[in-house]
């Protein structure tokens, strides 16, 4: 589960994806909790909703909490049954305040967020692994700051997005980037609004990583 927060701090849509599809390299289900429901104005709340309606339509659940304020922690406590699930997510965005609304016997310590940077600073250290009540297991991991790749052929990167992969088929080019080549049907999906913008961002955006050689190698 990637928890994510759309102000305080605000998790931004590249990270977002970048996650998603390096998960989807490795066939990790993901499902995204947006949590600070309580903190949001009206402009934040239409952009969550927006965001949630897109990643739900490519085929990512999603829930909308409020850890603070115990709003719809249960039906996230009930999705973790009788699986090992990992928290990740920006630093700041509630992971700590999350468990301990799941499993208050936990106590977990919490963070501030920077009032100057809107950023969240780190307090858990190290991963950790806890019991979750009716079966499974639920791992505290450390907030992350940005998200790297680890590495992945150029004509790969768009496999790992699942609406791209899909439009991808019917491309003029069996190895077409979606960049520039004729005939992308990727592109056009892009200009008539049935790909997001934001995801062929993410997705441009990562293809710039491999030719700047900021890919990590595998190992």
């Amino acid at each position: 589960m990637l928890i994510v927060t759309i102000n305080y701090p605000e998790t931004s849509t590249i990270f977002i994806d970048r996650f998603l599809a390096t998960a989807e390299a490795y066939r990790v289900p993901v499902k995204l909790i947006f949590n600070k429901i309580d903190r949001y104005n009206e402009d934040d709340t239409r952009y969550m909703d927006a965001l949630i309606n897109l990643y739900t339509h490519i085929g990512y659940p999603c829930f909308k909490v409020s850890a603070l304020n115990n709003t719809g922690t249960d039906e996230v406590k009930k999705d973790l049954e009788g699986k090992v699930t990992l928290l990740s997510g920006n630093s700041g965005v509630g992971k700590s305040t999350l468990i301990n609304a799941i499993l208050p016997e936990q106590t977990l310590k919490t963070g501030e967020i920077s009032d100057y940077h809107n950023k969240g600073m780190h307090t858990t250290t190290f991963s950790e692994m806890f019991p979750v009540h009716d079966g499974g297991y639920l791992i505290d991991t450390p907030g992350i700051k940005g998200f790297g790749t680890f590495d992945m052929e150029e004509e790969e990167v768009g496999h790992y997005f699942k609406e791209i992969f899909e439009y991808s088929a019917h491309c003029k080019y069996g190895n077409c980037t979606h960049r520039h080549e004729p005939g992308c049907a990727v592109r056009n999906a892009v200009e008539k609004h049935l790909i997001s913008e934001s995801r062929y961002t993410s997705y441009l955006n990562m293809l710039e990583d491999k030719d700047e050689g900021k890919y990590r190698a595998a190992y």
